[in-house]
């Protein structure tokens, strides 16, 4: 048994060697005789030389068997044909019938109704690499990678971060990706994004966190990385509440909890860096985050966050730069109330309170003070109502930067993300890294359209 067993073996071998070589020898240009390419040398050679002055039509464009159909459009005017060929033997051609048209596609379940979303009125321009003067020093696609350690790599982070969704009455895209001369020298990604819905229907609450480590700290890109999950667990624990509050249109308890939020959510920052050895002046990071209700009935917009970067807004194709101002340090308030004057409030109905930065006298009687925490950065908000057709751009510095300093970029980006209509995944990446020479630092950007 194991004798036949073996030969039979055998055979299947020889049978399997066999079809392989079948398969893959080459039989050359004589392996399909009736192929077109054969059927058209043969009228050619009957035909026979032409005269001079025909002109040669060239090779006959030809589709794969599994090519899709595609729309011929509007029709053109036909080509001069070339010189006739006699009559005794016509060159054969192949025609492609026109496909017949296309039933419309059937409507896609939650997408919005036709006519929810302003048409665009032109055809946006061709995506380009750089604008401004020149092209910028550092090559356009990365290059090294960062140093990874093998017990740690969960530390590391991807070269790109992209995401999008959909809610209410407005499109979100978002993108994270290293600047040039992160990719020329192998070195992380500092910045990190954070998209996060929290609740669900009509009570849901978008949540996008963007945040920069410190520059040339070790660790910036996770000290980035921890802020954005601090806020985003802030936010998803208060979201019910943060949600009533945009409803209702209170700006002052929006303003005074979610600066409690972001300074919580430092806190534990430095608590981390102090865990870690580290000191918490180069462990920390700067946060801006964005909050969007899924309600399309609620069109108010919620900004807020610590540190350099961006707030933009495009409408009517022009720029606005609706970064919210903070007072320059060392500048002068408005006058103190006297003793027993009730505390003064902000029109939002903040509480104001006051630091004359006078050095009081030690005194024996009391403690000595604690160390001085590392200066924090001033908090920012601002709520605000869009508009059909506006876009909301908030970003780092990395883009903030050339957005306020390059024109030829501004207008560029507002050709682009004009209309109305947003772009893809894909399309809105090729813009967000639209070089300009002397800006090389990572780029975050959420932006967001109206319908």
């Amino acid at each position: 048994m194991s004798q036949q067993g073996g030969t039979s073996a055998r055979h299947d071998d020889d049978w399997w060697g066999q079809l392989y070589d079948d398969r893959t020898e080459d039989t050359g240009p004589t392996a399909a005789p009736d192929s077109l390419d054969d059927r058209f040398a043969s009228a050619r050679n009957a035909v026979g030389r032409r005269p001079a002055d025909t002109v040669d039509p060239g090779p006959v464009d030809r589709e794969p068997a599994d090519a899709v159909p595609v729309d011929p459009g509007p029709a053109e005017p036909d080509p001069v044909d070339p010189a006739p060929v006699p009559a005794k033997a016509p060159v054969p051609t192949q025609r492609t019938a026109p496909p017949p048209p296309s039933a419309p596609a059937p409507p896609v379940e939650g997408a919005a109704p036709p006519g929810s979303t302003p048409s665009p009125r032109s055809t946006p321009p061709p995506s380009v690499d750089y604008v401004g003067s020149g092209p910028p020093t550092y090559d356009p696609e990365p290059t090294a990678l960062p140093l990874a350690e093998p017990d740690e790599l969960g530390h590391l982070v991807a070269d790109t971060v992209l995401d999008g969704a959909r809610y209410g009455a407005c499109t979100l895209r978002a993108v994270s990706l290293r600047g040039d001369s992160s990719r020329y020298r192998g070195e992380p990604r500092r910045d990190a994004l954070l998209t996060a819905r929290f609740g669900t229907g009509e009570q849901a609450l978008l949540l996008v966190a963007m945040a920069t480590g410190a520059r040339s700290a070790p660790g910036a890109h996770l000290a980035a990385a921890e802020a954005c999950r601090w806020i985003g667990r802030a936010v998803g624990r208060s979201h019910q509440r943060l949600v009533a509050d945009i409803r209702a249109a209170r700006r002052g308890d929006l303003k005074s909890g979610l600066h409690r939020l972001t300074d919580r959510s430092l806190g534990r920052l430095r608590e981390s860096a102090a865990e870690q050895g580290l000191d918490p002046g180069q462990y920390t990071a700067s946060l801006r985050c964005l909050l969007l209700p899924a309600d399309p009935d609620c069109r108010t917009r919620v900004f807020f966050g610590v540190g350099d970067g961006g707030l933009f807004r495009l409408r009517d194709d022009a720029w606005q730069d609706i970064e919210p101002r903070v007072a320059p340090e060392g500048a002068a308030g408005a006058a103190v109330a006297g003793p027993g004057s009730p505390p003064e409030r902000t029109p939002e109905g903040d509480r104001l309170t006051m630091d004359l930065g006078l050095p009081a006298p030690p005194s024996p009687f009391e403690p000595a003070p604690p160390d001085p925490e590392p200066p924090r950065e001033p908090f920012r908000f601002r709520a605000s109502v869009a508009r059909p057709g506006d876009a909301l751009v908030m970003c780092t510095a990395g883009l903030a930067g050339p957005l306020r300093d390059e024109p030829a970029l501004c207008a560029y980006l507002a050709r682009r993300w004009s209309g109305g209509t947003p772009p893809g995944l894909a399309a809105f990446l090729a813009d967000a890294q639209v070089r300009v020479k002397g800006y090389a630092d990572d780029r975050t950007a959420a932006a967001v359209w109206e319908a």
